[in-house]
C-alpha cells in the first residue's frame, strides 16, 4: 500500500484520556449522532414524498441532508464506540479509507452549499427566468458535479497519503484519522505533502467561502428593488443557508488554512464540524422554513392516520 510499511495498525489517542470524561462524552454524543441521522433522514424522506417540495431548492436540500448523514457517519460511530474502549485501534487501511470518505463527503457538502447559493441567486435576482434556468437537467448536473468534485478531491488526498512510508510510531494524536495527524507518523519529511494538502483542502474551502459571500452580497444589493414582503421572504430563506455556511466553513478554514499547531484545539474544533453542525442543519432549515414544517406535519399526520386505520381494521 505504501512504500515501506512496518505499521499495520494505529492507536487513536482519542479526545480525552479520563475514563469518566469519556463516558460522559458518550452520553452526550450518542443522542447527537442519532438526532443527526433522524433529522436529516426525515428531511430526505419528506422532500422525496411531499408533492409541495418539488422546487430545486428542496432537491438540493435533500442531497445536502444525505451528505450530512454520510459525512457524520464516516467519523462519529467509530468515535462513539471508542469512548467506551480502553485501547482505541484502527488498521492503516481503515484509516486511509476513513480519510477518503471524510474528504469526499466534506468537499461534496462544500460544493452543494455553493450550488444552493447559486439557486438562491437565480430565484431572487432572476425570478421570471428561474424555472427555465434551474431546470431538472441542470439540477441533476449540479448535484452530480458536487459528488464528482468531492471524489476527485479525495482521490488526490489519498494518492498523496499512500505514497508515504509508515514505520513507527503508530499513535495518531486525534479521535479520528485525518491527513495532518497521519502525516506526523510518516518516517519521512512531509513538508511538501503538507503544502499540497493545504492547497487542496484549504483553498477549496476559502475560495468556496469567498464565492458564497460574494453571491449573498449581490443578493442583498438586489433585494433593495423588492417589496418589503419580498425582502422578508428572501431574507428568511437565505438566513438558514448563511447560518449553515458560517457553521461549516468557520472550523474548516480554521483547520486547513494554517499550519497545524496544538492538536488539542484542533480536536475540539473538529468535534464541532463532525458532530454538532450536522445535527444543527435540519433544525436550522426546518425552524425557518414554513413549507418544510407543513410538509413534515402532513407526512406525520398521514403516518398516524394510516396506523389508526390499521389498528381499527385489526380490531
Amino acid at each position: 500500500m505504501a512504500r515501506t510499511n512496518n505499521v499495520t495498525e494505529l492507536i487513536i489517542s482519542g479526545l480525552f484520556q479520563d475514563p469518566e470524561v469519556q463516558r460522559a462524552c458518550f452520553v452526550v454524543f450518542l443522542p447527537m449522532y442519532l438526532a443527526t441521522v433522524v433529522g436529516n433522514g426525515l428531511i430526505v424522506l419528506t422532500v422525496s414524498i411531499s408533492k409541495s417540495l418539488r422546487s430545486p431548492m428542496y432537491f438540493f436540500l435533500s442531497h445536502l441532508s444525505l451528505v450530512e448523514i454520510s459525512y457524520s457517519s464516516t467519523v462519529v460511530p467509530k468515535f462513539i464506540t471508542d469512548l467506551l474502549s480502553k485501547i482505541k485501534t484502527i488498521s492503516l487501511e481503515s484509516c486511509v479509507a476513513q480519510i477518503f470518505f471524510f474528504h469526499f463527503f466534506g468537499v461534496a457538502e462544500i460544493l452543494l452549499l455553493v450550488v444552493m447559493a447559486y439557486d438562491r441567486y437565480v430565484a431572487i435576482c432572476k425570478p421570471l427566468h428561474y424555472m427555465s434556468i434551474m431546470n431538472r437537467q441542470l439540477c441533476d448536473l449540479l448535484v452530480a458535479g458536487s459528488w464528482f468534485g468531492g471524489l476527485f478531491h479525495s482521490i488526490i488526498q489519498i494518492f498523496i497519503t499512500i505514497q508515504l512510508p509508515f514505520c513507527g510510531p503508530n499513535v495518531i494524536d486525534h479521535y479520528f484519522c485525518d491527513l495532518q495527524p497521519l502525516f506526523k507518523l510518516a518516517c519521512t519529511d512531509t513538508s511538501v505533502e503538507g503544502v499540497i494538502v493545504l492547497a487542496n483542502s484549504g483553498l477549496i474551502a476559502l475560495c468556496a467561502f469567498l464565492l458564497l459571500v460574494s453571491s449573498y452580497i449581490v443578493i442583498l444589493v438586489n433585494l433593495r428593488n423588492h417589496s418589503a414582503e419580498g425582502r422578508r421572504k428572501a431574507l428568511s430563506t437565505c438566513a438558514s443557508h448563511i447560518t449553515v455556511v458560517v457553521l461549516f466553513f468557520g472550523p474548516a478554514i480554521f483547520l486547513y488554512m494554517r499550519p497545524p499547531s496544538t492538536f488539542t484545539e484542533d480536536k475540539l474544533v473538529a468535534v464541532f464540524y463532525t458532530v454538532v453542525t450536522p445535527m444543527l442543519n435540519p433544525i436550522i432549515y426546518t425552524l425557518r422554513n414554513a413549507e418544510v414544517k407543513v410538509a413534515m406535519r402532513r407526512l406525520w399526520g398521514k403516518k398516524n392516520s394510516g396506523m389508526e386505520q390499521k389498528w381499527e381494521s385489526d380490531l
